[in-house]
């Protein structure tokens, strides 16, 4: 069952491909903002997994971020999500990144809950 407090812990270390340089998002080989997003959200998704009902899922609709510090290849990250508000369907996350020496993002992220197979249908009927 969902409920507010839920956390979870998603550990990242840094490699070639995860840098800016190498996703193009940039110039240098330090973190890329766009990875640093995607596993934020990965450990929103996966911190409610275990508390979800059949055929349903949850989609990323919303992420604010602001990336602070740098964090080289060989470094490991570690995202901490946590559950602030439910909202019939809206989860609403607050999710905190940090390396070996300091924290280096803090995010708010909603998730919405779905339908697995109707969600799948309304994003096919597009291709019709």
């Amino acid at each position: 069952m969902l409920s507010i407090g839920i956390q979870h812990t998603l550990i990242l270390t840094v490699t070639q491909t995860e840098t800016a340089k190498f996703v193009q998002s940039g110039g240098m080989e330090v973190l890329a903002t766009p990875v640093l997003i995607n596993c934020m959200e990965k450990c929103a998704w996966q911190s409610i997994l275990p508390h979800l009902a059949e055929n349903t899922d949850t989609v990323g609709t919303f992420i604010e971020i602001h990336h602070l510090a740098p964090t080289p290849i060989g470094m490991q990250i570690k995202c901490i999500s946590e559950l602030i508000e439910i909202n019939n369907r809206e989860l609403v996350f607050n999710i905190e990144a940090f390396d070996d020496v300091e924290k280096i993002a803090q995010a708010t992220h909603k998730r919405f809950i779905i339908q697995c197979d109707k969600f799948q249908n309304k994003a096919n009927m597009k291709l019709k």
